[in-house]
């Protein structure tokens, strides 16, 4: 009888471990979900999204007019402020009431960051898939009173947001910025 306790006691033992161990096995995917994964892939290290720009100056904005932002958003512009990113600003197209009705902010650099900053406007897992113009790859997404389209190609990334929820406003705001620039 001593025998089979010494042996079961250990057995007992083991079995305890078996099973708590699935109740600790989420444990480890909880840091990794909180640390934005690379767009490059498993096993790379996590990539680095610049700030969101500001603006700190009046415009007008280079690459994009008031008069085809207000045409293509439907509402009439009254300011325009500019960040100080370089080589583009970021534009900000201000309505009657002071509020921003549309933001485009322009990113050249590194493809993985340009990446990682559509995939933050427009996360793959939540958007609609975005390829327009040709060659352009990203998401598109609305709601809350407000739509995105964000696309990017190589290394240069463009973000709109908009005060409507109409994506296709987002959209051609893009198509344009991205054919005034030559990208």
């Amino acid at each position: 009888m001593k025998r089979v306790v010494i042996i079961a006691a250990p057995l007992l033992a083991l079995a305890a471990c078996a099973t708590e161990q699935p109740a600790a096995a989420p444990r480890p995917s909880s840091p990794a979900a909180s640390i934005a994964p690379s767009p490059g892939g498993s096993g790379s290290a996590p990539v680095a999204v610049p700030a969101a720009p500001e603006p700190v100056a009046d415009g007008p904005c280079p690459y994009l007019t008031s008069s085809v932002v207000a045409e293509a958003n439907g509402q009439h512009v009254t300011k325009v402020r500019t960040s100080a990113d370089k080589p583009q600003p970021a534009c900000f197209f201000y309505r009657p009431d002071g509020s921003v009705q549309l933001t485009v902010r322009i990113y050249v650099g590194e493809a993985a960051v340009a990446k990682a900053l559509v995939d933050e406007a427009a996360p793959i897992a939540t958007s609609s898939p975005a390829s327009s113009p040709s060659g352009w790859k990203g998401g598109s997404l609305s709601g809350d009173g407000k739509a995105v389209y964000a696309v990017a190609k190589a290394g240069t990334a463009v973000v709109v947001t908009s005060n409507q929820e109409q994506t296709i406003k987002a959209r051609r705001i893009t198509e344009t910025v991205i054919k005034n620039l030559k990208l």
